[in-house]
C-alpha cells in the first residue's frame, strides 16, 4: 500500500470531515453522549474544515491516495487528531504525531500541548504526553496534556 503524510489542501476537506465524523460516531461515542458527539460534529463540516485549513497547519495521512487520518498544528497546540476507525491501531496516528512533533521542533517549539478526548488519552500517554488538567465545556470533558520536545 502507498502511504503518505502531507499537508492537506482544500480538495481534502470533504474526506477530512468524513474521517472525523466516522471516528466521532464509532470511537468517541464510547466515552461521550450522543448529544456531545452531535455538538462536536458541527465543528467539522466540510465548510468548517476549509476554514481550518486557512488557520492552522492541517495534515492528512493517505493510503493509496485515500485520506484515512488527519491532525493539525495550531502554533504549539496539536488539534483534531482523528484516524478512520478501520485504520485505528495501525500506526498511522503515531506517524502523524511524529510529523507534527518534527514540524514543531523545526519551529523551535519547546512544549507541545494537546486537548485530548477521554478516548485518546491513552494514545497520547503512550507517546510521552502527560496530563496537566481536566477542562469541562458544559458536560464535555477534555484532558489537557503536554509534552516537552527535545531537540533532534
Amino acid at each position: 500500500m502507498n502511504n503518505e503524510i502531507r499537508l492537506a489542501n482544500p480538495q481534502d476537506a470533504a474526506a477530512i470531515s468524513q474521517v472525523i465524523i466516522q471516528s466521532l460516531r464509532q470511537s468517541n461515542a464510547q466515552d461521550y453522549s450522543a448529544e456531545i458527539i452531535a455538538q462536536v460534529e458541527t465543528s467539522f463540516s466540510t465548510e468548517s474544515i476549509l476554514l481550518l485549513l486557512s488557520q492552522r497547519q492541517v495534515f492528512v495521512a493517505t493510503l493509496d491516495h485515500q485520506v484515512v487520518a488527519t491532525a493539525s498544528l495550531d502554533h504549539d497546540i496539536i488539534r483534531s487528531v482523528f484516524v478512520a476507525p478501520d485504520h485505528q491501531g495501525s500506526g498511522i496516528g503515531r506517524q502523524l504525531m511524529t510529523t507534527l512533533q518534527s514540524v514543531a521542533r523545526d519551529a523551535n517549539i519547546k512544549i507541545l500541548r494537546v486537548p485530548s478526548s477521554i478516548t485518546a488519552e491513552g494514545f497520547y500517554l503512550k507517546l510521552g504526553f502527560q496530563k496537566i488538567r481536566d477542562e469541562f465545556h458544559g458536560v464535555e470533558r477534555t484532558i489537557i496534556m503536554a509534552q516537552r520536545l527535545s531537540p533532534d
